[in-house]
């Protein structure tokens, strides 16, 4: 069978501006994949693209084996989708859209259902004009579930929404994909990419710079220590017999990966020193690296 999402080479450009160029990238069944990117990555252009709403300039777009324009009911049927743009006529209540979308599906999800899920029981009866950000974001993802769909496209999902709610919305998420929904999902929040995707693709000015697993973006193992005040890293460095920089004056990171016997060297190091350990990491953060792949991104297209 083929992937939920594949995309090969794709182009999409603006007249001038290329806003997708060259992407690559696939999606299984049973997946997390998250796109990350600065405003202006493509990342957004890309998704509708994918979901037909607009036509590629180069390049190959297909979802469940699928060309999203030419097949584009059958797209549609197979496939939720939450966008940035768009919403809900200002009258109609979260049951109300709920009920009438469900009409157009043969076999839809219940919608008391799906409202007990997303927490909108509360607010069933509220206008979506008065409803606040978070509430009309979680009815818009139970409108994208109505259709008990193959693969979910979410363009940042949890935006304008509380922590209680992004509980709601990560615990729903899982439960997708281990039914085996594939899921593609953009966001600028890099914890949440962290903490729920597969895989990850981060575009920037259209391209991928990259893309795998966390470990595989997190690069060789290190140890990155935090400690209770300024060190000085070249004694350090000759005790471990590597490589050991400063992050800034608490953080050291030390090209070697983590063994119990290294922890101990480090330890009765700052225990030496009159300092204490605070927190030890063995990778480098999605944070970190995210922004060292986008600076040196941008670094080159200053020169």
């Amino acid at each position: 069978m083929s992937n939920a999402v594949d995309v090969k080479n794709l182009e999409v450009s603006f007249g001038d501006l290329r806003a997708v160029d060259g992407v690559t990238l696939n999606v299984n069944y049973g997946e997390v994949v998250t796109l990350l990117g600065p405003n202006g990555a493509g990342k957004t252009t890309l998704v509708e693209t994918l979901l037909g709403f607009r036509s590629p300039n180069a390049g190959v777009v297909r979802l469940h084996g699928l060309d999203p324009r030419r097949d584009h009911h059958e797209v549609v049927v197979r496939t939720g989708a939450l966008l940035q743009r768009g919403g809900v006529w200002a009258p109609m209540t979260p049951r109300d859209v709920l009920r009438l979308t469900a009409s157009y599906y043969e076999a839809a999800r219940d919608i008391e259902e799906l409202m007990t899920l997303l927490d909108l029981t509360s607010c069933s009866k509220t206008p979506w004009r008065r409803l606040s950000g978070g509430e009309q974001q979680r009815t818009l993802l139970a409108l994208a579930l109505l259709g008990r769909p193959r693969a979910l496209i979410l363009d940042e999902p949890t935006t304008s929404v509380d922590p209680e709610g992004r509980q709601v919305i990560r615990a729903l998420l899982e439960s997708e994909r281990a039914r085996g929904c594939a899921l593609l999902i953009t966001t600028h929040e890099l914890a949440e990419a962290e903490r729920q995707s597969d895989r990850l693709v981060i575009m920037h000015r259209g391209r991928v710079l990259t893309q795998g697993t966390l470990d595989e973006l997190a690069g060789s193992p290190e140890m990155i220590v935090q400690s209770s005040g300024p060190i000085e890293p070249s004694a350090l460095a000759m005790r471990l017999q590597c490589s050991v920089t400063l992050d800034n004056p608490l953080q050291l990171r030390c090209a070697v990966a983590s063994t119990p016997e290294r922890i101990a060297i480090v330890t009765n190091y700052l225990a030496s020193v009159g300092l204490s350990m605070v927190s030890l990491r063995t990778r480098a953060s999605l944070e970190e690296r995210y922004l060292e792949l986008i600076g040196d991104e941008r670094s080159e297209v200053s020169r």
